[in-house]
């Protein structure tokens, strides 16, 4: 129960962003999206380091000096899956227009949603793999350090759940169909988790891997898509100030409860 209730955390923080399109009645002011977009990429950018990266070549020290080979070459993969799906899967990022990936005729408030989960998939990913290493006793994964990875997930996807339900919503869809695209968007994380916990007992030897994958997606995804969006029009530095809160909370969520 602990493993699930772990993996459910950054859902449930999905969920409980995704129902403030239930009460609120307008969009948000741009400056408070490029805010949390920016907090959001910060929190990423942090977890990807301090919960990913750094454990992955810690648990790897034994190839001396070639440490970071299962990080540098686990973090390239990453980067590359991510852009095999951003090709593969028609997807349309908040405030554009035009579709990226396949042509299709879906929905737009359906290409927001697979844009939102495509995203996801790295993080629910990130939590499984961390509390494999827990399953398997790895000595640099501590159960604090994983509820500090997926609380710090679930903070993330607080403003994440929130903005891709109001375009929903402003579309003219019902309260509820918004809520249950946001909420929605947010199912393949503990699914992810899931499929990777139940893994556990295969995926030791490549858990340096896994770690470093997780985070060159999650990487990814700030660069292409959380960071641009923060920093378009006017008053860029507002998605600034948001990214270093993320950043800096994230850190001292890891290294205080890790």
């Amino acid at each position: 129960m602990t493993i699930f209730w772990g993996l459910m955390i950054p859902f449930i923080g999905t969920t409980v962003g995704a129902a403030c399109v239930l009460f609120m009645r307008r969009e948000l002011k741009p400056t408070i999206q490029k805010a949390l977009l920016g907090f959001a990429a910060g929190v990423m950018v942090a977890a990807s380091v301090w919960s990913l990266l750094i454990p992955a070549m810690d648990m790897s020290e034994d190839m001396g000096r070639f440490a970071f080979v299962p990080a540098a070459v686990g973090f390239v993969i990453g980067i590359a899956f991510l852009l095999l799906l951003d090709r593969a899967i028609p997807h349309l990022h908040i405030g554009c227009d035009e579709s990226e990936g396949p042509k299709c005729t879906l929905k737009k408030s359906t290409m927001l949603v697979l844009a939102v989960t495509i995203h996801n998939i790295p993080e629910g990913i990130s939590s499984g793999a961390v509390f494999a290493g827990l399953l398997t006793h790895n000595t640099n994964v501590t159960l604090a350090g994983a509820f500090a990875l997926s609380v710090g997930i679930a903070i993330q996807n607080l403003p994440e759940g929130f903005i891709v339900s109001l375009p929903i919503r402003s579309e003219g869809n019902g309260r509820g169909k918004a809520f249950l695209y946001g909420t929605m968007s947010g199912i393949v994380e503990p699914i992810a988790g899931g499929i990777t916990v139940l893994l556990a007992a295969y995926i030791t030897p490549i858990l340096p891997y896994l770690l470093a994958f997780a985070a060159g997606a999650m990487i990814y995804v700030v660069v292409e898509e959380l960071i641009p969006e923060s920093a378009e029009g006017s008053h860029s530095n507002i998605g600034t100030i948001g990214f270093a809160l993320g950043f800096v909370l994230m850190m001292v969520l890891d290294v205080a409860l890790g």
